[in-house]
């Protein structure tokens, strides 16, 4: 399968609307897992951030996919902003600790400017009630490389200080759920 349509594929599996995902109001399940910031590897733990302020919790299928690679460029040329409304932002897939310290790296995609964590298992996504999809033998990410997990739902949850979830945002392209996660934390900042 070249990566077009792979890209096509996982566009169609991820672009449902996050009908069962966590809430507005009920507490975001905290998690600790290895992540990787700039291809270092380190443990993250949401309670830590969520310390220092809110935390857009961003759930994707894979690394060096097409859509996922949009959405993490366009995180990390907008993380000034996210930093001027005083939230952090963390990447969660089923991708492996070794191809994340690569895509965190990587200049095109996270360049060192955001933390991407590994849920190997999907325990994390499950416990955010995403849907997690097979991985099928034979697809291939945009390097050419065999992908050999599942696929986490593309959903993104606005996580305030107090342990909520204040917003979802699913269903939408991989440049507008950064746009939408953006709206929100700058809406947090500004008390609305």
């Amino acid at each position: 399968m070249n990566r077009y349509a792979l890209a096509a594929c996982l566009s169609c599996i991820t672009a449902t609307s996050a009908f069962a995902a966590l809430a507005p109001g009920v507490p975001a399940p905290a998690f600790s897992a290895p992540a990787s910031m700039d291809g270092k590897p380190f443990t993250y733990a949401l309670a830590d951030a969520l310390k220092k302020g809110p935390v857009v919790v961003y759930f994707y299928p894979s690394a060096y996919t097409g859509g996922c690679n949009i959405q993490a460029h366009t995180f990390s040329v907008n993380m000034d902003k996210f930093q001027a409304a005083g939230a952090s932002v963390v990447g969660v897939s089923l991708d492996s600790i070794d191809r994340l310290n690569r895509f965190s790296a990587d200049p095109d995609y996270c360049a060192g400017k955001l933390p991407v964590a590994s849920d190997a298992d999907g325990k994390i996504a499950h416990s955010y009630d995403l849907q997690v999809r097979e991985g099928r033998p034979g697809f291939k990410d945009t390097k050419g490389d065999e992908i050999n997990h599942g696929f986490a739902e593309r959903t993104t949850f606005i996580v305030t200080p107090d342990g909520k979830v204040n917003a979802t945002v699913g269903g939408v392209s991989p440049v507008e759920n950064v746009t939408k996660a953006l709206e929100i934390v700058q809406g947090l900042k500004a008390g609305k």
